[in-house]
């Protein structure tokens, strides 16, 4: 094909290595897009408030869709440009529809500056630094607009409790999951990686086939869907793999890379 116009990539699990980092070929590799003149989109479930590394990798170029496309985060500057929120009423409805459907369910939500959750939410090693971990009673979770709502199950198997809260609150928000654990990430209604960057690619121009997207998880699947040509890395859930174009190399052996230094 052609030299792509933008490329769009996941982070964790795709163009990120096991360990978090981007490897020196891949910060390479990226580099190379910009050099070409194409647009370089990092499309990523994380919150802003965990991209300063990445930001600090790619030397602060670009731009990053964040909170599976509710922040556009502008890394050279490192501010969100642009946000679509979860409201107060429906953070609460779906918070309380979920509580009668799915028993055993912690809730922790991320605003566009921090991050709270309810005592019995368990944290990971990101949320677990100094400062970043507020515990908060479930009235105060939901009182204000909040980018992504994160619902934690114990035990449940992570594609059967993604089922189940798409069943409950699909109609209210928008659910997916990424982290290969019962954690399921909600969005505002209709607000999708593939949303925010059609988005994107619109006001620049760009049609989606002359895009080039990689990604790992069903948090993929509608920017995958949507581009013109898509890639899994080796490493990728099944379902991602049964629906791309392509399969490249995985995550810890440069899969991104090494597509990109063949397009570019």
């Amino acid at each position: 094909m052609t030299c792509p116009r933008l490329v769009a990539t996941d982070l964790d699990g795709t163009a990120l290595r096991t360990d978090g980092t981007i490897s020196p070929r891949t910060a390479a590799a990226f580099a190379r897009v910009e050099e070409a003149g194409a647009t370089l989109v990092f499309v990523t479930g994380r919150p802003p408030r965990w991209m300063h590394s990445v930001a600090g990798a790619v030397r602060h170029r670009g731009l990053a869709i964040c909170a599976n496309g509710a922040l556009v985060y502008d890394l050279h500057s490192e501010e969100i440009v642009e946000a679509r929120l979860i409201a107060p009423d429906i953070l609460e409805e779906s918070v309380g529809r979920l509580r009668d459907h799915v028993p055993g369910l912690r809730f922790s939500v991320e605003y566009e500056g921090g991050f709270a959750r309810e005592s019995d939410f368990a944290v990971g090693r990101w949320d677990s630094r100094e400062g970043e971990d507020r515990k908060v009673e479930a009235a105060t979770l939901t009182s204000r607009p909040c980018a992504k709502l994160l619902a934690q199950h114990p035990s449940m198997d992570p594609d059967e409790l993604h089922l189940r809260v798409s069943e409950v609150v699909g109609h209210l928000v928008t659910p997916t999951h990424s982290s290969g654990r019962a954690l399921i990430e909600m969005s505002a209604y209709g607000v999708t990686k593939a949303t925010a960057l059609a988005t994107l690619a619109e006001e620049r121009g760009i049609k989606p086939v002359e895009v080039v997207a990689f990604g790992d998880m069903p948090n993929d699947l509608a920017m995958l869907a949507w581009v013109g040509t898509s890639y899994a890395v080796a490493n990728a859930h099944p379902e991602v793999l049964a629906t791309v174009d392509h399969v490249t190399a995985a995550n810890d052996d440069d899969g991104v890379a090494m597509v990109l230094e063949g397009l570019f």
